[in-house]
């Protein structure tokens, strides 16, 4: 098994039968989970499981800029409409159940711009401003089992670090408007990126917004 090496295993998994399978079998997280039902819901809180949900890969994909993604004929874009909407309801049934949540979304190539819709998805299917916090860095530092490094303000821990203009646990979608609040990205101690005046910047850093 993977815990006797020290590590753990994640699954892909949507339905409720393969979602209780890899559980039943020791995964300790799964990605997707669109179609979870409460009873699975369940098992994953009492095994401590964690559930990555990846929203925002289906409204990008279903959006007009990305309409070439996916076909227009046949049933692959109704699906994809489909595992969206199944999707928005699975977030409510998993928080109602106690599942521990993480952050992801699954985009690739061009589509990666639009990762931070995912906090505006999950605040649409009505979870708290603090949880979708939660879900992008502690929960997520517990899945990675590195939560004596990463998650949190600490000291000893690796400085990673976004400074805004805004506070999302009052507005969660400030997180997806980066060319508004976003005023530096600190990562491991360095600043790679700000457009603070009170903040040192690179010179080939983008111009200031505050």
């Amino acid at each position: 098994m993977a815990s006797d090496a020290g590590t753990y295993v994640t699954a892909h998994a949507y339905t409720p039968q393969a979602i209780r399978n890899a559980i039943e079998n020791g995964v300790s997280g799964i990605e997707h989970g669109n179609l979870i039902d409460e009873p699975t819901a369940q098992l994953m809180a009492s095994k401590n499981a964690f559930l990555t949900p990846t929203l925002v890969t289906y409204q990008t994909m279903a959006s007009k800029e990305f309409s070439h993604f996916l076909p227009t004929e046949g049933p692959i874009a109704a699906k994809n409409l489909q595992v969206l909407d199944a999707g928005l309801k699975s977030l409510q049934i998993a928080d109602k159940a106690g599942v521990t949540m993480c952050y992801g979304t699954d985009l690739l190539g061009p589509l990666q711009a639009k990762q931070t819709g995912e906090f505006a998805l999950r605040k649409q299917a009505g979870l708290s401003a603090l949880k979708i916090l939660q879900s992008a860095t502690v929960n997520g530092a517990r899945m990675l089992r590195a939560e004596d490094k990463l998650g949190r303000i600490k000291e000893g821990f690796w400085a990673d670090l976004v400074v805004l203009n805004a506070n999302p646990l009052e507005d969660i979608e400030v997180l997806d408007r980066p060319e508004r609040h976003q005023l530096a990205v600190i990562k491991a101690g360095r600043v790679v990126t700000s457009r603070w005046s009170k903040m040192a910047r690179e010179d080939s850093q983008p111009k200031l917004i505050e």
